[in-house]
This record gives structure tokens, C-alpha cells and sequence, in this order.
């Protein structure tokens, strides 16, 4: 890989994964909260935390476009990560 290609890749990365990390992060904390909820039979209490898993926050409803925003934006860091390692070894 070029010079150039790697440093945009760098950019890539650098510039999305805070806006593509959080929903990822948010999703697993949420999800983990309300398992822990569920095995404490308080479940019924925190349906919301299942909400915000789900992508409804409020009035905006991403229940549908949520997953695949999640998936999206682990397959980009995952990938470009994964560049980024693998053409710093080619590097050293």
C-alpha cells in the first residue's frame, strides 16, 4: 500500500470511529444492563434501557436502520483496523 493510501486510511478511521463507536458501545452496555435486569427479575423496570438497545431514543425511532448502522460501523473499524495492522508489519 502506498504512503498516501495508508494515511487516508488513517484519516478514514481516525475521522469515523468516534460517531461509529458509541452507538457500538451504547448497544453493548445497554444490552448487558438489561440482561443483568432480566436475571434479577427486575426487567419490567428497565424496559427503557431495551428501547435504547433497540435504537429508540425519544421522539427518534431508528429501531429500523439501528442494527444495520451497527453493523456498518463495526464492519469499518474492523476493517480499516485491520489495514492499518496489517500494513504496519509489511512497514516494520
Amino acid at each position: 500500500m502506498k504512503r498516501t493510501d495508508t494515511t487516508n486510511l488513517r484519516q478514514l478511521h481516525y475521522k469515523f470511529a468516534p460517531f461509529m463507536i458509541f452507538p457500538l458501545v451504547l448497544t453493548v452496555i445497554t444490552g448487558t444492563l438489561f440482561q443483568v435486569a432480566f436475571a434479577t427479575g427486575k426487567a419490567d423496570d428497565f424496559i427503557w434501557l431495551l428501547e435504547l438497545h433497540r435504537g429508540k431514543f425519544g421522539r427518534i425511532n431508528l429501531e429500523m436502520i439501528y442494527p444495520f448502522l451497527n453493523g456498518f460501523g463495526l464492519l469499518m473499524l474492523g476493517v480499516t483496523g485491520i489495514l492499518m495492522w496489517l500494513n504496519t508489519k509489511k512497514d516494520g
